[in-house]
């Protein structure tokens, strides 16, 4: 038992943390989301959608953000055409719960620990979002690479970002760093 006490006391942390984050992020959702007669995603969702419509119109793209009438989405409209939509699944949230969870599972400091969780989430967000705008102009303009574009490229990214803030973290800041 003595042998495994660090990977016992990881678990904890990950799974108290994730399971405590996404209780509060569910509770949110209930609160925010409204489904019965209209729809209306979460704040940060619809958040996420503006935001990736302002980044697109510095590229001078002209992009709306609507709220669909049908499901819990917003509609991303490029160029007129109904191109891509955002759910609460693509806002990150539950990723950057993901990597809370791990970065609190392999603590340094409280300061520290803190200060990097903070950082990565602002690193992910902006990057889902830089994402989202470049995934909606690929599909405008390659709409057949679609599945390739949302199945393998843009997840790539957005995992390959977390995996590589989580590489730092346990290399330069976590106690168990060598």
């Amino acid at each position: 038992m003595k042998k495994h006490k660090n990977i016992i006391i990881f678990l904890i942390k990950f799974f108290v943390t994730y399971f405590l984050l996404v209780a509060i992020y569910n509770g949110y959702l209930q609160k925010s989301q409204k489904k019965q007669g209209v729809y209306n995603t979460s704040s940060i969702t619809s958040l996420v959608a503006n935001q990736t419509v302002t980044v697109l119109s510095i590229f001078n793209y002209n992009v709306e953000a609507i709220q669909h009438d049908k499901e819990l989405s917003v509609k991303l409209i490029i160029e007129g055409k109904y191109t891509a939509r955002v759910i609460e699944g693509c806002n990150s949230i539950s990723l950057i719960i993901l990597f809370i969870a791990f970065i609190v599972a392999f603590a340094g400091s409280l300061k520290v620990t803190f200060l990097y969780s903070i950082f990565g989430s602002i690193v992910i967000y902006v990057i889902n979002v830089l994402r989202i705008a470049f995934l909606t102009v690929m599909i405008y303009k390659y709409p057949a690479k679609v599945e390739i574009l949302h199945g393998v490229v843009f997840p790539a990214i957005i995992y390959g970002t977390v995996f590589l803030l989580w590489v730092i973290w346990v290399n330069k800041f976590s106690n168990y760093k060598k």
